[in-house]
């Protein structure tokens, strides 16, 4: 029963929190449009996964990645795009089982995926048994570990990652105490407070450490508010636009939207959320 309240929790967590740090707020060459004045970038590679592009992003991000790369965002980034094409091509399936050994790209893209998930762990293990409090090292490994639970529970239908999840919320707990200022942190330990708050039944909740829906909100309202770099302000306001979906505010959902689609025009979903909307106001 712990293992499979626990999955479920991260399944909601870790879908859409996912970006790395990059310099200043102006978007990426791929985001504006405009032709990369030398080669792509790591920035190009976010703007790809943000705007729903996940082969693409998961391709450049390993084109990018340095022989031995000791990079964790890239880690994070390219098991985020990878888990999303899976997702694709597993989920809402009638019979998963089935649709698993029907589908002929799968193995080679979890073999790919839990390599990464395994290097970039490994790596910040290591990281932290030198240096305990690195608070980089503790937000990768929480954000890795949440991406493996997820893809345990959601495409492949499997239930495990407790340990990972427990280590994640570790993690995630000990950024957010030593840095409240640290959004990233903030906003995916606010997805664990208000996914254990809103879908767990109560007498469960407190195994899993228990939750707070109004503070969750509160927390991702605050963190969308707060100056930062471009794909960090985005990851925000992704977070902030679910919320408002989750908790039926369609006006808060709809202006965050748009925001949004604004800065990642060729995101399907944002975009079909959009013409939903205007179809239902236009009646």
């Amino acid at each position: 029963m712990q293992r499979l309240c626990c999955v479920v929790v991260v399944a909601w967590c870790v879908g859409w929190i996912t970006s790395a740090p990059v310099t200043g707020r102006a978007q990426s060459n791929l985001a504006r449009g405009a032709p990369p004045l030398e080669g792509p970038t790591f920035a190009d590679a976010q703007s790809l996964f943000y705007n729903a592009r996940y082969e693409a992003a998961a391709a450049l991000a390993l084109t990018l990645r340095e022989p031995d790369s000791e990079d964790p965002a890239s880690y994070e980034l390219r098991s985020s795009a990878l888990l999303f094409q899976l997702k694709a091509l597993l989920e809402g399936r009638p019979a998963r089982e089935d649709a698993l050994k029907r589908c002929g790209t799968c193995p080679a893209l979890i073999a790919e995926f839990l390599a990464d998930i395994r290097r970039g762990q490994n790596l910040l293990r290591a990281t932290l048994r030198s240096a305990p409090g690195d608070e980089a090292a503790l937000f990768f490994l929480g954000k890795l570990d949440l991406n493996y639970v997820w893809l345990q529970l959601g495409p492949l239908g499997r239930k495990t990652g407790w340990d990972e999840y427990w280590e994640a919320r570790r993690s995630l707990d000990a950024v957010v105490k030593n840095n409240p200022r640290h959004i990233r942190g903030r906003v995916a330990r606010a997805w664990i407070d208000y996914i254990v708050d809103t879908k767990m039944p109560w007498g469960t909740r407190w195994v899993l450490g228990g939750g707070n829906r109004q503070r969750a909100l509160a927390v991702v309202v605050e963190a969308a508010g707060m100056e930062s770099d471009f794909f960090t302000h985005a990851e925000a306001e992704f977070a902030l636009w679910y919320m408002h979906v989750r908790e039926r505010d369609m006006v808060g959902a709809t202006e965050v939207a748009r925001r949004l689609a604004d800065d990642f025009p060729d995101n399907r979903e944002l975009a079909t959320f959009l013409e939903a909307r205007e179809a239902t106001s236009g009646r």
